[in-house]
């Protein structure tokens, strides 16, 4: 059984980058593999099956009920933005855009909190370089602010599943940490973003609007998504037990920067377990949000954002690997002083 796990685990990995049409239809993918796992492991039952159709009902209504809100006020939204830009000093205006979208990310949705972004830059006229740091950074702070409750991405609702805890868990166990990462991507936005040249902000090229087809189609990927993910969990339960059960948590810190390459829902999915202490699973969640932010793959807000800005992985790479990489060292240290 471990090793027909292991082979599925390596599946998960890899066929994401080998396939095209795997990588256009993850959701279903993962879906399928999630049953795949849970049958393997023999877990698969109607209690399972319930738990998994159950599990992602609140943040596919999130999405669903922010995306329609999004396209009904969209041109308020992009009438507001420019009217701030326009009045506050450009430097104060980045930073509290990276902070503030992190922040509201836990409650709109990385996805929609993604789509203001793309909103954001478009208006602004940055050079590419600017461009390119507030998108990462913005992103790094979504990716980060949406773990703070279950609505927010797919990665902190398979994580309360499988801790078998509250609403709050996660506020309460990373809260601090990710608010302290907040403020500073938002001081490095002030510092790293150059203001426009261009003069005020307007929208030469506004994003196309989405029709209630684009929206609805999302919410049922995100179902699916996550209900794969809740049964790739369950499945995976035998080999986190057998490899990752009584490993150093500073050692799984570091492994999860495997995140920038891997969408970091699914390699909580395969990680946590209830067994573990919260130390543990605090140092598993740590380093999985923050490596996330590395490369374009690693989350959701960052595949959403360089598709709409045209940012190639070459471009958010540059930036995104040494900043990440330092993020890391930084919270490591912050771990072995503060940490059990």
């Amino acid at each position: 059984m471990i090793y027909l796990l292991v082979v599925i685990f390596i599946i998960v990995l890899v066929m994401p980058f080998l396939s095209e049409f795997v990588e256009k239809n993850l959701e279903m993918f993962l879906f399928v593999m999630g049953l795949s796992a849970a049958l393997a492991s023999g877990v698969l039952n109607s209690g399972l099956f319930v738990k998994a159709a159950q599990e992602p009902v609140k943040i596919t209504l999130a999405v669903f009920i922010a995306g329609l809100l999004f396209k009904w006020f969209q041109a308020n939204l992009e009438r507001s933005i420019l009217s701030v830009s326009r009045i506050m000093p450009f430097r104060l205006f980045a930073a509290l855009t990276v902070i503030f979208l992190g922040l509201i990310s836990s409650v709109i949705t990385a996805i929609i909190a993604a789509l203001v972004l793309v909103l954001i830059v478009s208006a602004l006229r940055l050079d590419r370089s600017s461009e390119i740091r507030l998108t990462v950074l913005a992103c790094f702070s979504i990716g980060l602010g949406a773990a703070l409750t279950p609505i927010g991405e797919p990665l902190s609702t398979i994580a309360i599943s499988k801790m078998k805890e509250d609403f709050f868990f996660l506020m309460e166990l990373v809260g601090p940490q990710i608010t302290i990462a907040l403020l500073f991507f938002g001081i490095m936005a002030a510092l790293a973003v150059k203001p426009p040249v261009s003069g005020k902000a307007s929208f030469t090229k506004k994003p196309a609007s989405e029709n209630y087809e684009e929206i609805f189609v999302r919410a049922l990927k995100i179902y699916f998504f996550v209900m794969g993910l809740t049964m790739l969990g369950a499945g995976f339960e035998p080999l986190i037990n057998h490899f990752l059960i009584g490993l150093n948590p500073l050692l799984l810190y570091w492994i999860n920067m495997i995140s920038a390459v891997l969408d970091n829902a699914t390699l909580a999915a395969a990680e946590i377990s209830p067994s573990m202490d919260h130390f543990t699973v605090q140092s598993i969640l740590l380093g999985l949000l923050i490596s996330g932010g590395m490369l374009i793959p690693g989350n959701i807000p960052n595949i959403i954002a360089a598709g709409k800005l045209q940012i190639t992985s070459k471009e958010w790479a540059v930036f995104g690997v040494p900043f990440g990489l330092v993020t890391m060292i930084g919270y490591f240290v912050l771990i072995l002083v503060t940490g059990n």
